[in-house]
């Protein structure tokens, strides 16, 4: 009998061990989603805060752009714009902080139908004309007259190619070339992949998950070129999982960038 007793007190101390480590990775797991609340309400609240005061400057600026308190020489009304544009480049940056939060915490509820993304994809293109006329890009669509409708929430989808199509503006150069294009996947070919891409610089492949992630910049420099809230394709990846999707890149140094992302296409009617 003191043998067994023997015997069983390792394996009774081991179990008290185990017991003891899985509370305190339930303790600290719970501290993580703790902070990660806290973190999302700040975001919240700092970002509804900061939204007021932007949008009362720009009104303000565009009310003295405007000559409605005066007439403005050039050089006064050169200077004016520049705020209007300032301030709505931080309206745009507080906005994707918002659709992150909302995104990131589960308050995001998709609203699905049927609607035609090709049609959708033109209206992007449009958008983003002035932007790429000023580099002198060329924006196509190569391919998707002959789809049927996509089964997904069109506001959504359409924020997802916003990000996307102005991100591959943004990283090409002058001259360069931005399209999207479509193909069928899946076994009996149920999803649709989407691409969007350009002949710009490229991300090294050792980047690919980095691009994805919350507030990281592949080029996080001081001197980098281009600037922005980092959450454009960490919204994106959000909203495609929302729809039981996959977002994913394929690019190389110098020879541009192929960004992808699945929809599923309407279910069959009876």
């Amino acid at each position: 009998m003191i043998m067994s007793d023997h015997a069983d007190s390792p394996a009774k101390e081991s179990i008290e061990a185990l017991e003891a480590q899985a509370k305190e990775a339930q303790r600290t797991i719970d501290e993580l989603r703790a902070r990660d609340a806290l973190k999302t309400q700040f975001l919240s609240n700092v970002s509804h805060d900061l939204r007021t005061p932007l949008a009362a400057i720009i009104t303000h600026a565009e009310i003295l752009r405007e000559g409605m308190l005066g007439e403005l020489n050039p050089k006064q009304r050169e200077s004016v714009t520049g705020i209007v544009s300032g301030g709505q480049q931080l309206i745009d940056m507080v906005d994707e902080i918002l659709t992150y939060v909302r995104s990131a915490s589960d308050q995001v509820s998709l609203v699905r139908a049927d609607f035609d993304i090709t049609r959708l994809v033109d209206q992007v293109r449009t958008l983003n004309q002035p932007l790429a006329a000023k580099k002198r890009l060329t924006i196509e669509r190569r391919n998707g007259d002959d789809l049927p409708t996509v089964y997904a929430d069109r506001d959504k989808i359409k924020h997802v190619l916003a990000n996307l199509i102005g991100n591959a503006i943004k990283f090409t150069p002058d001259g360069g070339r931005v399209w999207i294009a479509f193909s069928r996947r899946g076994s009996d070919m149920e999803e649709l992949a989407v691409e969007v891409g350009d002949n710009g610089r490229g991300i090294a492949r050792d980047h690919y998950d980095l691009v994805f992630r919350e507030f990281a910049q592949v080029d996080a420099s001081p001197s980098r070129l281009h600037h922005g809230s980092g959450l454009g394709l960490a919204i994106a990846r959000n909203l495609v999982q929302l729809h039981s999707g996959t977002i994913w890149v394929e690019s190389e140094l110098g020879k541009g960038s192929r960004f992808f992302f699945t929809l599923p296409l309407n279910p069959p009617r009876d």
